[in-house]
Formats: C-alpha cells, sequence, structure tokens
C-alpha cells in the first residue's frame, strides 16, 4: 500500500479517482488546489504525488518546482495536456512519469507501482551538514553541536531551504516566495523578523554573525563558521 497525495480540482474526477485507488489498496488525501496541496506535501509526506496541471491558484508546472524545492517526492503528472511541450516541460521541472488524460485507473495504477519500484519505496531526504550544522528534513528536527534546535515550523523551513543552498546567497524575494509562498508583494521584514529568531537560536547576532552571513542589499547566506 502506497499513502498517495491527488492534487486535482475537478471534484468528480477527484471523487473517481479516489475511489479506484483506495480499491487498489492505498491510501488517497487529496487536495483541490496548488497550495493545499503544498501543505499536505509538507504536514503528510506522501509517498507519491499525482498532479493535475490545470489548477485555479497556480498552474501545476509552478507547483511542481514548489515542491522539488522542499521534498524529492515521486511526482506523476496526470493532465489533459497532452502536447510534446507541456510533457517535456512537465518532465523538465522534476515529474518522474507523465499521463494523458483519459486513463484507466489499471493503467495510473500500474505507473504509481512502476515510479515506486525505481525509487525503491518513498524516498528519505538526506540529513543537510553545515558544520556543526545537522539538519533532517524527515524528522524535521534540527541540532547544532548535538544539541537539539527548538526551532518554529516556519523556523524550520526556513533553515532547511538555507541549508539546502550552502554558501549560496538568497533574496530576501526568494525566501517570500519558496518558504512563504508570497508570490506578490509581501514584506521583507517577515523574513527579517525569523532571521532574527534563527540567529538567536543559532547562538549568534546580525553584528556577529557564525552560520547566517548578511550580503548588504542581496540577501543572506548559510555557511560553516570559518
Amino acid at each position: 500500500m502506497a499513502r498517495l497525495l491527488l492534487i486535482e480540482d475537478d471534484p468528480a474526477i477527484r471523487t473517481t479517482l479516489i475511489r479506484a485507488l483506495r480499491e487498489r489498496g492505498h491510501a488517497v488525501a487529496a487536495a483541490g488546489t496548488a497550495m493545499a496541496g503544498l501543505q499536505s506535501v509538507l504536514d503528510d509526506r506522501p509517498d507519491l504525488v499525482l498532479l493535475d496541471l490545470g489548477l485555479p491558484d497556480r498552474d501545476g508546472v509552478e507547483l511542481l518546482r514548489m515542491v522539488r524545492a522542499v521534498s524529492p517526492v515521486p511526482v506523476i503528472i496526470a493532465t489533459a495536456r497532452d502536447a510534446d511541450r507541456d510533457v517535456v516541460l512537465g518532465l523538465d521541472a522534476g515529474a518522474d512519469d507523465y499521463l494523458v488524460k483519459p486513463f484507466t485507473a489499471a493503467q495510473l495504477d500500474a505507473r504509481i507501482r512502476a515510479v515506486l519500484r525505481r525509487g525503491g519505496g518513498p524516498p528519505q531526504p538526506a540529513v543537510l551538514v553545515v558544520g556543526d550544522l545537522r539538519v533532517d528534513p524527515a524528522a524535521r528536527l534540527a541540532s547544532l553541536a548535538d544539541e537539539p534546535l527548538d526551532l518554529t515550523p516556519r523556523e524550520f523551513d526556513l533553515l532547511h531551504y538555507l541549508a539546502r543552498r550552502p554558501g549560496q546567497v538568497v533574496t530576501k524575494r526568494e525566501l517570500l516566495t519558496e518558504v512563504w509562498q508570497v508570490p506578490y508583494g509581501g514584506a521583507d521584514k517577515t523574513v527579517d523578523v525569523h532571521l532574527s529568531w534563527l540567529r538567536r537560536k543559532l547562538g549568534e547576532t546580525a553584528r556577529e554573525p557564525r552560520y547566517l552571513q548578511t550580503v548588504r542589499g542581496v540577501g543572506v547566506r548559510l555557511g560553516a563558521p570559518r
């Protein structure tokens, strides 16, 4: 049995696929919008995601890129878009398979089993290590010098995003988009406040940084202390 997340906005299709996949022994959760689906990926950690591209709040390819930024979960695109350009775009964005509607439940189930077989079962994110800092995405735990860090969910997401890019300068605009999912507008002050809280828990300040280095006018970089 696999734990599946179906991201599909059409209620009739969603109901039909949930019933068919449950009959084949899978546990199925569902979301009708892109952002609800992304939250479910983060909270529920499914074994595989079935993704429709025509979603009401975000295009499915954009959502796929967001998912790939936070999770290695296998993704099968299941959509009515059958143009070569769409197939290539979806696969290049990180999809593991691409299935064009209409399809049978048996065919979808076979694709699910094939993708999970290739991955050797549900993948587990690797522990990220930067100096004495360790970030475990699967357990959502972080530690510094073997001492657990008491982080809020948002602080952990922020640290995880930076830890996946050690030494790379990340802009506040990118953090708002990828961590807070605020693609337009938003306040840089939100990022500043959370960075300040995160610094405090890492035992440093903006004046005396160790792991979080501010690059004035550009953004922030996570790196091991020199």
